[in-house]
């Protein structure tokens, strides 16, 4: 769908995955005024689809686009316009518990600019493709580095909206992280280069006893709809969840850490390195997560009944 000149956006309408046209002064390319969104479909064992909070991603995404100075669809045009792809690629969803159909919605500035202004025509638009379960074979804990050098957000920046250009900026430290043996990075505040913040792709817990605690949201972390799940799910299973700032030096005295988000939905981390200092968190590392994991997706994959009222369910 494409907006129109008074923000709103028209109905819109399905077409067959192919290339779109777009012009090469086109506010996206030049000064990356764009937002993406993830979400997952799934089938039940009966067969039916099932999208979970799918309003959240909507609401998230007028965030973001507000700050990118972007009309948006409504949340109910974009409820709307994913039912209607995933629905009409239903024969792409892979069968119950074999894995999901990923859902990328894209909102992105077109027509010619050659300042620095916001676009004059949006595009809104969803593409969806199949992907397998991550874990057949269980959940796998990865190997962190700590990254000192890069930083994936500043204050008064946009790391708390998934704009598009917050994540080609990372790619060199995880480029050189898989180099070195590392599954992936975890980043640190740009202003003390002390206090967690997220994994590339990812919010990030830490494990204490009873306790779960997590970077607050203040500006630079991007407020994951799995994350707000998970501290609902942990609130409800009798954690005490604190939203704060973590320093580093609490990854070498945590029992546990993990992260989240919405294609990976809870990862444990069986390794962090900092410095070339390497913590183990070994079998005893696997337990909150795998307790947060299944009830989680459980949920997602319509295996268990939705108390929370989550998921929508098409027929």
């Amino acid at each position: 769908m494409k907006s129109c000149k008074d923000g709103s956006f028209s109905n819109g309408g399905l077409r067959h995955y192919g290339n779109i046209e777009i012009s090469p002064s086109a506010a996206v390319l030049n000064y990356g005024q764009g937002i993406i969104e993830n979400l997952k479909a799934y089938k039940n064992k009966n067969g039916s689809i099932i999208l979970f909070r799918v309003e959240e991603n909507g609401l998230r995404m007028r965030v973001g686009a507000d700050r990118m100075c972007m009309p948006a669809p409504t949340i109910e045009q974009f409820v709307e316009a994913v039912t209607s792809t995933v629905s009409a690629n239903e024969r792409w969803i892979p069968p119950s518990n074999k894995g999901f159909l990923h859902v990328r919605p894209l909102l992105m500035g077109n027509g010619p600019v050659l300042s620095l202004t916001p676009a004059p025509e949006f595009i809104f638009l969803i593409y969806v493709t199949p992907v397998r379960n991550y874990f057949e074979g269980g959940l796998k804990p990865i190997n962190v580095v700590v990254e000192n050098d890069i930083h994936r957000a500043t204050l008064g920046g946009v790391g708390n909206i998934k704009a598009i250009g917050n994540y080609a900026g990372i790619m060199k430290a995880q480029a050189k992280a898989k180099a070195n043996g590392f599954s992936d990075v975890l980043y640190l505040d740009s202003i003390h280069n002390r206090y967690l913040e997220e994994v590339s792709t990812a919010n990030v817990f830490v494990v204490k006893d009873n306790t779960i605690s997590t970077p607050v949201l203040g500006g630079t972390i991007l407020p994951g709809i799995t994350r707000k799940s998970i501290i609902e799910i942990a609130h409800s299973q009798g954690f005490k969840v604190e939203e704060r700032l973590v320093p580093v030096e609490e990854l070498f005295d945590a029992d546990e850490v993990f992260c989240c988000g919405n294609a990976v939905c809870v990862l444990p981390v069986g390794s962090i390195t900092l410095n070339w200092k390497r913590v183990d968190y070994g079998e005893s590392g696997l337990v909150v997560s795998q307790q947060l994991y299944s009830a989680l997706a459980n949920i997602q994959m319509g295996l268990i009944e939705d108390k929370m009222g989550w998921t929508t369910l098409l027929n």
